[in-house]
This record gives C-alpha cells, sequence and structure tokens, in this order.
C-alpha cells in the first residue's frame, strides 16, 4: 500500500477559537498580545486585522496608531497544544493515525482511507467543509510524503492533491520556508539569491551541508520520500480494530446492531485465524455533531463466536444514543487471549466449567443492568483465611495449587469479620451462645479449636483461634477469637463465615 499523508494547516488557529466563542468578534479586527520587554506584541491577529495591515510582532501601540477600533485580547500561550491535540482527537473518525504538527497544524497518514469516502478529492472536501463549518480557517494539502504535503497545505498554490513520484517537480517552485527550515536558515538562503527550492535542489549535497548543515538535507530527503519520517500519534492503534464508515446517518436500534454485526464478522474472522478470541470490546460510535456515544462487553473467557457477542451488544445498544446520526463506527479490542479452535469444537459436549453455554450465559448476566455480582475464585497458597483465596481472571483459569480440604471451611467467607457478643463456660471452651446483629444463637454443637497462626513475615498480630458452630435452628458458623482468652473480654470474638 502507498503511503499517503495529510497536512491540515490552521493559520488562525487561536483567533478562530476565540471567534468561535464570541460570535461579535467574526465581523471585526482583534488581536491576542503578551508583554515583552515592558511591551504589549502582538502573537497572532485573525484575518480581518490582518487584511487591514496588522502583523505577527508588532507592538500593540502601533497598531492602535493606524486602526484605533482594534481589539486587543490577553494571548494563552497553551491553548494552541490543547486546541490541536482537541482538533486531533476529532480527526479519528478519518483516520486512526493523527498527529499534531506544532504550532497550527495536523499531520494525518491517510493510507487506505480516502477511498472510504469515494476518493482523496471528496475526502479532503468533507474534512475541509466540516472544519470550516465549526469556525476554522483550514488548508489541507495530501501528498505521499510529510514533508510534501506540509509545503503544499501552507505555500502550494496549485492542486492540493499531490501524486506519488511528482514530489520533485511540486516542491521547485515553492520558497524553502516549505522546506521547514529554522528561520536563520531561510533568511541566509535568500541573502544568496536562493529563493526557490529549485534554485538549490540539485547542488552538490557536500556543498549544502558545509554551507547550512544537515538539518537541511534532511529535510529535503523526507520531502521527497528519500528518508523515512516518523510522527507520533495521539492515540495508539489497537492491534484489534475494525471501523465501518456509514454512507448516511445511523440513527436506529437496528441500524446500529446490523452495524455491530458487519464489524463482528471482519474481526472475529480475523481473531479465528489466528487463534485468538477476545475478553474486551468497547464500540464507539462517532455522531454527526462531534460527539462520541461508546458501550463496552466483557467475556468470561475468550471467544470469537459471533452470535454470542452479538447479544452481548444488543443488551448494550438502548444505552447508544444517535442524536442526529452516527457517521463512523469502531470497534476496538484491547484485550485478546488464545484460545483452542479444535478444543472450542468440543465445548457443547463437555460438561462443567468448559461448557461454552455457561460462560456464554455469565457474559449476558454480567451485561444485564444492575447485575455485577458474578465471580468465581481460586485457591492461594496462605493459611491466613483473608488471604486463602482469590479472584479469578476467568472461568478457564486454572488453579496454581490444590484447595485445602483437610480441614473444613465455610462456603462464604466475610470480607472484614465482624465482632459479636459471646458467653463462655471457661477459657478455650467454645461459646454457649453468641449474639449477632442484635439475634441471639444458641450453640448446640461445636467443633475446635483450630489455631491459625499469622504469616509473620507479612503482618504482626495475634493469632485465631477458629470453632465450627452450630446453633438451635441448624445453621452453621465459623467463629474464632482473637489472641489468648483475656478474663473472658466478649470484644475478642469474631464471626468470619457461613458453612451451606
Amino acid at each position: 500500500m502507498e503511503k499517503r499523508y495529510a497536512s491540515i494547516w490552521f493559520k488562525y488557529l487561536r483567533t478562530d477559537r476565540h471567534a468561535i466563542r464570541r460570535p461579535e468578534l467574526r465581523e471585526i479586527p482583534f488581536v491576542l498580545a503578551e508583554p515583552l520587554h515592558g511591551r504589549m506584541v502582538i502573537t497572532e491577529a485573525n484575518a480581518i486585522a490582518e487584511a487591514q495591515g496588522v502583523t505577527r510582532g508588532m507592538v500593540v501601540a502601533d497598531a492602535k496608531a493606524f486602526l484605533p477600533s482594534l481589539i486587543v485580547i490577553d494571548s494563552q500561550p497553551q491553548l494552541a497544544s490543547r486546541l490541536l491535540k482537541a482538533l486531533g482527537l476529532w480527526c479519528i473518525r478519518y483516520t486512526p493515525v493523527v498527529a499534531v504538527d506544532p504550532p497550527d497544524g495536523l499531520i494525518l497518514d491517510i493510507s487506505g482511507c480516502a477511498h472510504l469516502w469515494g476518493g482523496e478529492r471528496d475526502y479532503l472536501a468533507l474534512i475541509v467543509s466540516r472544519l470550516r463549518s465549526r469556525g476554522f480557517h483550514t488548508r489541507i494539502a495530501i501528498a505521499g510524503t510529510i514533508g510534501t504535503a506540509w509545503a503544499m497545505a501552507r505555500f502550494g498554490k496549485a492542486t492540493p492533491i499531490i501524486a506519488n513520484g511528482s514530489e520533485i517537480g511540486t516542491l521547485m517552485p515553492l520558497p524553502p520556508a516549505a522546506l521547514r527550515l529554522e528561520p536563520e536558515t531561510v533568511d541566509r538562503l535568500q541573502k544568496l539569491g536562493l529563493r526557490t527550492i529549485g534554485s538549490f535542489l540539485h547542488m552538490p549535497p557536500s556543498v549544502l551541508r558545509r554551507r547550512f548543515g544537515d538539518r537541511i538535507l534532511s529535510r529535503l530527503r523526507q520531502a521527497l520520500g528519500q528518508e523515512d519520517e516518523h510522527i507520533v500519534p495521539l492515540r495508539s492503534i489497537p492491534p484489534y480494530e475494525e471501523r465501518l464508515h456509514c454512507l448516511e446517518p445511523i440513527c436506529t436500534a437496528i441500524g446500529i446492531e446490523i452495524a455491530i454485526m458487519k464489524l463482528l464478522e471482519s474481526l472475529c474472522k480475523r481473531l479465528s485465524g489466528e487463534g485468538r478470541g477476545l475478553r474486551t470490546a468497547i464500540l464507539k460510535c462517532c455522531r454527526i455533531d462531534g460527539k462520541i456515544a461508546q458501550v463496552a462487553i466483557g467475556t468470561s473467557r475468550a471467544t470469537a463466536n459471533i452470535p454470542h457477542l452479538l447479544r452481548l451488544f444488543k443488551l448494550k445498544v438502548p444505552k447508544i444514543e444517535p442524536a442526529l446520526g452516527i457517521e463512523l463506527f469502531i470497534l476496538e479490542v484491547p484485550k485478546v487471549e488464545d484460545t483452542d479452535p479444535v478444543q472450542e469444537a468440543l465445548w457443547s459436549s463437555s460438561p462443567g466449567l468448559e461448557e461454552t453455554s455457561l460462560a456464554e450465559l455469565i457474559d449476558r448476566l454480567k451485561g444485564k443492568e444492575g447485575t455485577r455480582a458474578i465471580y468465581r475464585y481460586l485457591p492461594d497458597e496462605h493459611y491466613w483465611p483473608e488471604r486463602s483465596i482469590r479472584e479469578a481472571s476467568s472461568i478457564a483459569e486454572q488453579p496454581s495449587t490444590a484447595w485445602n480440604t483437610d480441614r473444613p471451611r465455610p462456603t462464604r467467607l466475610l470480607t472484614r469479620p465482624e465482632p459479636i457478643e459471646v458467653t463462655a463456660p471457661i477459657p478455650d471452651y467454645p461459646p454457649m451462645l453468641f449474639r449477632h446483629k442484635g439475634e441471639v444463637h444458641a450453640i448446640k454443637k461445636a467443633d475446635g479449636p483450630e489455631r491459625i497462626e499469622r504469616e509473620w513475615w507479612m503482618d504482626t498480630g495475634e493469632h485465631r483461634d477458629y470453632y465450627d458452630v452450630e446453633d438451635d435452628k441448624g445453621r452453621r458458623y465459623w467463629l474464632f477469637r482473637a489472641g489468648h482468652y483475656d478474663d473472658g473480654n466478649s470484644r475478642q470474638w469474631f464471626l468470619h463465615g457461613f458453612f451451606a
């Protein structure tokens, strides 16, 4: 695939933003200024002020001398970077690779994207019209290299779409500043009479290096495609991502479900071919008003089962607000895991946790509104009860150690032991009764004590003496006394779990 880049130039970036926020500024000359050496100096002028002779770097007092109606607004140095980032994130709907090009531009890697909008000309026209409708003065050029696209966006006077291989002829009539050179280098070239790129393009590299340094050679090679130039995208591209562009805005739930189906078909075909399945998926719906609605699903085990994933997304469709319509769907899969396609064919006849229908049922339950308490626990190599279990990351995860079955353990263990009041006949005997949340339990059967010492290499504190007890209603509990018996102090007793 041929590389293609688009360079977007916002000539009046910050003044446009002020005019968008304050519509009364659109028809009057105004500038942004900041103090410099005790004087207010203009850092940016809007198009109307510029047309009347106001330029960047001019002292405000001088400008107001011939243009008394000039409005002066305090400059905000960090505003440009924030604006470019926001605009770049907005442009991700047109390509996943967007980079900020300070101080007033964006670079888009549009390789393989433009045909989705009918070709590069329609693609460029759409972006320009969208940005101008938002109030930004915009120039865009497309070329096979970043350097040529950048030069044509700012200095080009012919077509803004440059075919691959025609960079030399395009660059020759442009001024040296089109190569993104330092101002000092540009001044030196102009003083020597080299006022176009063509005037020094074919000079020996050794001559250019000796007079102007390596920078000019590097910029020339980059613009001509002889040296790679890399950009840092605003957002890293997920390794598994599918996009669906809509010819007409989608506003209905059925349309959204059809779009999800098409995305899943493309994505799951790739995942199945690589022997992988998704665990987490995020659907982003880019609306024509510039906002993004998104929903996410998760699965208990890695899967590329399209019907199952579609059912999970259907549970989320009512949460998607299309507003005036959705023009782009993006399906990202940030988490995938390996899966065995041969084993997957056998799951339908396998019992227990390996049953596909069980995993799919859990996923659907998790996707329902208000259902969150579905967990699976595995044993961990600790004697201290709170550390003896851990939450499994998936339904297919295998335990690293066996369950401890030499002593009975409750089916429900409290996250934090709850204090209880007890009555015990003598020290080291199980209690005769205990009070928990206002209810008195008379104990009929008891077994214990079982002493569990603290793991001294992890924390300090008292040991515990545990008792398995059964009350007069047949309910069984796991109680413990913290530390040694201290004059029958009932505050040392706790309830820690419930048996089935």
